[in-house]
């Protein structure tokens, strides 16, 4: 892959953006496409609701619907 260097008036522009956006030039064409580099560890969000032990009670509760029967359910709503 080719490497650009991007000025800093650019990089200002670009450093706070999450999602992917379109690059145009002055006239609104289309040049590519960016999509950022987000590093997630740093934020609350990104940690589990809960812990190994939840999830491992969970996985020994079972439960559930045989994924045949979902799909027969959902193809019997049309």
């Amino acid at each position: 892959m080719t490497r650009v260097i991007v000025d800093p008036v650019t990089r200002a522009k670009l450093v706070n953006v999450r999602q992917p956006l379109e690059l145009c030039d002055d006239s609104g064409n289309v040049l590519g496409q960016f999509i950022p580099v987000v590093d997630e560890s740093g934020r609350p969000d990104s940690v589990p609701q809960v812990d190994d032990e939840e999830l491992d009670r969970r996985e020994r509760q079972g439960g559930g619907r045989p994924l045949a029967e979902i799909l027969s359910n959902l193809g019997s709503k049309g």
